[in-house]
């Protein structure tokens, strides 16, 4: 019985974290929907901030991108790490570090820092990089006010000549099951093609103020919507992650359940099979 009184405290068990997992899968699936929306709703925006900087750009002679676009030799590299605060949420986390390392072979015998966005990746990077900021506490008040001053930040370093070079690694949000690892180039900003834009254009504007003076103020919104872009992108696609692996872990905890109680019936059906022989056996000793 000592056996029977194991399997039933694991049977306990298991339908315990079942609940638990079960529970968290809702949360997410509840915090998703929201997260989902808001990433939906910002890319048109942040897509079509993105064609007009460009197309402006194109149009221009010379390099009027202004400190921002300024194509230096790298030597000294910052990447921007975004992960999650919390776990649970199978390999979000692990998949952008991994990410990350790999950047670091990528840039092999240059200054590497980083800047975390998220405890998850600040806590698995700080033994082997060098972190600069740990700026997690921006999940606490996902808004485009507090972005903004992570991203004047590392446009005051760019231009400060602290660094050549500014990559993002963070998940992007495709659905629910899927998320795509990024590594995107935020600073500095990427030379626009005029081809493509001098082949679609077929208008000819009158721009006021003049289209340099429209560039060097748009160029500091973009980068700044490009790295809300980045985090939200990475915000739904925790939850997507994390409702997942708890819809995985509720239907494996079930399984588990089931072996469980099938193992216990039997163990009871044998433990029972095994008194009624001792009954009888003992019946006919009795009688003979």
């Amino acid at each position: 019985m000592a056996n029977l009184k194991e399997i039933r405290n694991r049977i306990a068990s298991v339908s315990s974290t079942m609940q638990i997992t079960s529970a968290m899968k809702m949360v997410s699936a509840a915090k998703l929907k929201k997260a989902q929306d808001a990433i939906t709703a910002m890319r048109p925006y942040s897509e079509k901030l993105t064609e007009l900087l460009q197309n402006l750009s194109a149009t221009l002679e010379g390099d009027n991108g202004g400190a921002f676009a300024e194509q230096r030799e790298v030597n000294n590299v910052l990447v921007v790490v975004i992960t999650s605060n919390r776990g649970l949420c199978g390999a979000f986390n692990a998949n952008v570090i991994k990410q990350v390392k790999n950047l670091q072979s990528v840039y092999a015998g240059k200054k590497v820092d980083v800047l975390a966005i998220g405890k998850k990746g600040n806590d698995a990077l700080k033994k082997t990089c060098n972190i600069i900021d740990n700026q997690s506490a921006v999940f606490d008040s996902l808004t485009f006010e507090n972005v903004a001053v992570i991203a004047q930040t590392l446009m005051d370093k760019f231009a400060e000549g602290q660094y050549d070079r500014i990559e993002l690694v963070y998940n992007h949000f495709k659905n629910a099951a899927t998320q795509i690892v990024k590594t995107e180039q935020f600073l500095p900003l990427a030379p626009a093609e005029a081809t493509e834009v001098e082949s679609n254009a077929t208008t000819d504007y009158i721009f006021e103020p003049s289209k340099e003076e429209i560039v060097l103020s748009l160029i500091p919104l973009s980068l700044k919507t490009q790295l809300y872009k980045a985090i939200r992108d990475s915000f739904a696609s925790e939850h997507g992650a994390r409702m997942t692996a708890m819809h995985k872990a509720t239907d494996n905890a079930t399984e588990l359940r089931n072996q469980l109680k099938l193992t216990y019936n039997k163990a009871r059906q044998a433990s029972i099979t095994g008194e009624i022989l001792e009954i009888v056996g003992g019946a006919e000793a009795l009688n003979n």
